[in-house]
């Protein structure tokens, strides 16, 4: 059913709001080591485990009254109800009126799921049941492109959502993955991107997965044509394409007019935000490299972390206690950026996928109603694998001045261990989490024998906050359970600042410019120009340099 948008008290003005401004004054005068000195079981009772992930919260600037707080605002929010809303199929992206049924793509087929009165995962399973089948076909040799060679490349063309979920999925899944293809990712419209993907391949033996709902987003739209001409010219023949493109979209007619059998297109449905889409089709390159199995596996992972998400308690519940640890960080401490920090090189382009989730979901400045904020709503999220960003931007989290709240994520096995590496590994993660948050005092620094004129250089203020999060192996399970664990914490923190976290409006008036300005480019008569002074004269200038 259609939710419209109901004027609510404003955030700032709630008593729960202002009993945490009260409380965050006192607080302010607690250090972390006097929060620590304090309980000695603080490290055990501020942590909460459930699926597989431990997440550690002691290290964080608060206290248990902090939490009860943060927990009486998001049930003066009404979290419980608006999560109901969410896996009851409401319309809750109410300015393109729409459900958000993410959480339907890894339901079991016996679940029930309505969109306007029908059940869903019937859909879901026959989509994921026709990808496997595609899949097998693909890795066991048995589908072949159009000279009859085995494909052996793969090649997934997308942007966003289409492009960011299925890398970071590859990329963390990489040692479970089929080793004989290669797999390749094109997002960006520079022609670079495009050119190195496929200078080494060999177009007889290369697939292109080209993924676009609504088959005209103009970036992958434009990469998609370069990939049919690379393809025309090694191959000579436009039958050549049925047998070497598929896609994943609902236009059918725009995927046949390309010249791809729309027996290998792959849909799936509005109710599925791009950001949101990694387990959907969407994931079909994820699925080729690691195969249907591993790929019910992953979404596994993310139902157990949606049944553990609706049924728990608030005070238990992982993503609530992560997003609501977030809006004190961000509304409270004034922390205006996050560091994620995943001490696995598998994870390397983790930050990266949850920049668009996070940062696209909540980067909002209007309520859902349409009234400006007054407060602050999504942080700047960042990072890179430890131990590189040891070497260098850990400097500014430890001795900077700006405050920098960290998720930590670590495994306790190795899935290539190689000698004492992994202890090694780990051993900095569990490091710099402890220095973060104790620091070196003065009088520390100087009872090792240093120079009083080097003292300052050398002290280490600590009352850095940071999270923990462990688990037991990086599997598909494992990273089905993370993705979604982030995925439920921006929800949570968009119920909170009153957002609508499934449109992105913000990426609309930058497009359109683009289109007009492409156009004028493109002129062959010099255009006229309705830009500001300095977009006309920078696109002038360009056209002049190009004709030299």
């Amino acid at each position: 059913m259609a939710s419209k948008p109901e004027r609510h008290p404003s955030l700032t003005a709630r008593p729960e709001w202002q009993a945490l401004c009260e409380h965050r004054a006192q607080l302010d005068k607690r250090h972390l080591r006097d929060l620590f000195a304090q309980d000695s079981r603080r490290g055990q009772r501020l942590a909460a485990e459930a699926v597989g992930v431990y997440l550690d919260y002691s290290k964080q600037r608060v206290s248990d009254e902090t939490l009860r707080l943060l927990i009486q605002l998001a049930e003066a929010c009404e979290l419980p109800a608006r999560v109901a809303g969410m896996f009851r199929g409401d319309v809750i992206n109410v300015t393109e009126q729409r459900a958000v049924l993410h959480v339907a793509l890894r339901a079991p087929v016996s679940e029930n799921i309505l969109v306007d009165g029908a059940n869903v995962v019937p859909d879901v399973h026959a989509v994921l049941e026709r990808m496997a089948a595609f899949a097998e076909r693909v890795r066991s040799g048995a589908f072949t492109g159009h000279t009859g060679k085995r494909i052996r490349n793969l090649v997934n063309i997308g942007i966003g959502g289409s492009d960011l979920g299925p890398v970071m999925a590859y990329q963390a899944l990489r040692h479970y993955s089929q080793r004989d293809l290669t797999l390749r990712f094109v997002s960006n419209v520079d022609g670079t991107d495009f050119a190195e993907a496929v200078a080494d391949l060999d177009a007889a033996e290369t697939l292109f997965i080209v993924c676009s709902k609504t088959f005209t987003t103009l970036e992958t739209l434009s990469n998609a044509r370069a990939a049919r001409a690379w393809c025309l010219r090694a191959l000579g023949n436009e039958d050549a394409i049925a047998k070497h493109f598929v896609a994943v979209s609902t236009n059918a007619q725009a995927v046949g007019k390309f010249g791809i059998d729309p027996a290998n297109m792959f849909g799936f449905w509005d109710w599925v935000g791009g950001r949101y889409s990694m387990d959907s089709a969407i994931g079909l390159s994820t699925m080729l490299a690691i195969g249907p199995a591993h790929f019910r596996e992953l979404l596994d992972g993310f139902h157990a972390m949606d049944t553990h998400f609706r049924s728990a308690p608030l005070a238990t519940n992982l993503p609530v206690l992560m997003a609501l640890i977030g809006i004190w960080n961000a509304n409270f401490l004034g922390a205006e950026t996050v560091a994620v920090l995943p001490y696995d090189q598998y994870l390397q382009r983790f930050p990266a996928y949850l920049q668009q989730l996070i940062m696209e979901s909540n980067g909002k400045h209007v309520t859902l109603d349409g009234t400006p904020v007054d407060y602050a709503t999504s942080p700047v999220y960042w990072g890179e694998p430890g131990t590189n960003g040891q070497h260098s931007f850990y400097q500014l989290l430890h001795q900077g001045t700006r405050l920098i709240p960290c998720d930590f994520l670590g495994f306790v096995s190795s899935l290539n261990p190689l000698g004492e590496q992994h202890d090694l590994l780990m051993a900095n993660l569990f490091a710099q989490s402890e220095a973060l948050a104790f620091g070196k005092t003065a009088g520390e620094v100087k009872a090792e024998g240093v120079a009083d004129a080097l003292v300052p250089h050398r002290v280490f203020e600590g009352n850095r906050p940071s999270s923990t999060l462990l688990v037991q192996r990086l599997t598909p399970y494992s990273l089905g359970t993370l993705v979604a664990l982030y995925e439920h914490s921006v929800f949570v923190q968009g119920v909170i600042w009153n957002l609508d976290s499934f449109d992105q409006w913000g990426v609309e008036l930058g497009k359109a410019l683009a289109k007009r300005t492409a156009e004028e480019l493109a002129a062959v008569e010099e255009p006229t120009l309705g830009h500001d002074s300095s977009t006309n004269t920078l696109v002038r200038r360009y056209r002049q340099l190009r004709q030299r």
